[in-house]
């Protein structure tokens, strides 16, 4: 069986990519829906990468009715754009079909000085107090939704295999 995840926000397919070549190039952004299947670890997925560009984000619902994950990528550098990350990643995370869906929140570019720290961008996004931890949630217990932010650099290929790892205990 493979497992399904929408990749939301800029930077996809270069996380995408990276994730199957282990190389780094130059990337284009999104234009037009993709996806990919990939192996991480014992992990088979195919991930739908959309962009986050605005006329993008018009059809994000189209694709994630039947994912297992959501993975939603946030400029850490780019802090004007936050309330727009925050306003999109309200949305997605008050639609009824994801409610028990995991969320897993890459903060990218910790490798640039000016980029938020881990609490800051928790800050911003409205998510201190929210996520559920670096541990695995027992979903059978409560009507918690799994949710949790990892800082990364998708080019200096750092801090996503966490996440990967963390989102990875989520999958049926």
């Amino acid at each position: 069986m493979m497992n399904e995840f929408f990749v939301a926000g800029g930077l996809g397919s270069t996380l995408l990519v990276i994730a199957m070549s282990k190389r780094l190039g130059q990337h284009q952004p999104t234009q037009y829906p993709t996806s990919e299947e990939l192996s991480i670890g014992k992990i088979k997925f195919k991930a739908f990468d959309l962009g986050g560009h605005q006329i993008a984000r018009r059809v994000w619902k189209d694709y994630y009715a039947k994912v297992d994950g959501i993975i939603y990528l946030v400029d850490a550098a780019d802090k004007e754009r936050f309330g727009e990350s925050k306003q999109e990643l309200d949305a997605l995370l008050s639609d009824d079909s994801l409610a028990q869906v995991p969320f897993l929140i890459f903060g990218n570019k910790i490798d640039i000085p000016i980029a938020a720290s881990e609490d800051e961008l928790r800050y911003y996004l409205g998510l201190t107090n929210y996520t559920t931890g670096k541990g695995k949630v027992n979903l059978g217990d409560s009507s918690l939704r799994p949710i949790e932010v990892f800082m990364c650099s998708i080019v200096r290929k750092m801090g996503y295999g966490e996440g990967f790892k963390w989102l990875s205990q989520y999958i049926k």
